[in-house]
């Protein structure tokens, strides 16, 4: 688990190469349905172009089941695989662009088509305004009624709280949301806290 940069909002620009007309657009996408429901958007949007390409890391950017990409009928590798070479090469996550070509009648060759998308992706890019994503991580523990008010308060004022859920019944269940990076250290000084009585452990 580490922190990542993602887009910290939408951006469209454009290219013309041999009087062919390239338009990038990316998104922040955080989810697979997210990335799939951008580009479908972007295919509805331009219905007449001959070629909607589009590559996706759709998530955490060391995750390789978010990657995707699509050529949409140019020559094999010559759209979709270049555009994921270089988000990964961004290192962003979540991320989702489909580039957009009209044909202006000269031909770039596969060569040219690859500098073409991966030119124009690296282009758009270097404009895109980012955002540092921190993930969260999830403690739980078990705790009498009567330390609720010492751990809670605690907790928000020492660490980035998230989200606290609590189950009441013969005992409290807590499930807390905080920044990853401070996970372990709230378990520790909890135990401390409540001199051992109440031990909170990471979520797997």
């Amino acid at each position: 688990m580490s922190e990542y940069y993602i887009p910290a909002t939408s951006l469209t620009y454009q290219e013309e190469i041999k009087k062919s007309t390239f338009i990038v657009h990316i998104a922040h996408t955080p989810t697979l349905q997210d990335a799939k429901a951008f580009i479908q958007s972007i295919c509805h949007a331009y219905p007449d172009a001959r070629h909607n390409c589009w590559a996706h890391v759709a998530g955490h950017p060391k995750g390789s089941h978010v990657y995707g990409f699509s050529d949409d009928g140019e020559p094999n590798g010559t759209a979709g695989k270049p555009m994921l070479n270089v988000l990964m090469g961004s290192g962003l996550g979540e991320v989702t662009a489909v580039v957009t070509r009209y044909f202006g009648g000269i031909k770039l060759g596969t060569g040219g088509l690859v500098r073409a998308y991966g030119g124009c992706l690296n282009h758009a890019l270097a404009q895109l305004p980012t955002t540092l994503k921190i993930p969260a991580a999830v403690i739980v523990a078990q705790s009498e009624y009567g330390q609720q008010g010492v751990i809670e308060q605690y907790l928000t004022q020492h660490f980035t709280v998230l989200k606290i859920e609590k189950d009441y019944t013969a005992t409290i269940a807590w499930q807390v949301e905080l920044d990853y990076r401070e996970a372990k250290r709230a378990c520790e000084e909890i135990k401390d806290l409540t001199h051992g009585m109440v031990e909170f452990a990471i979520k797997a």
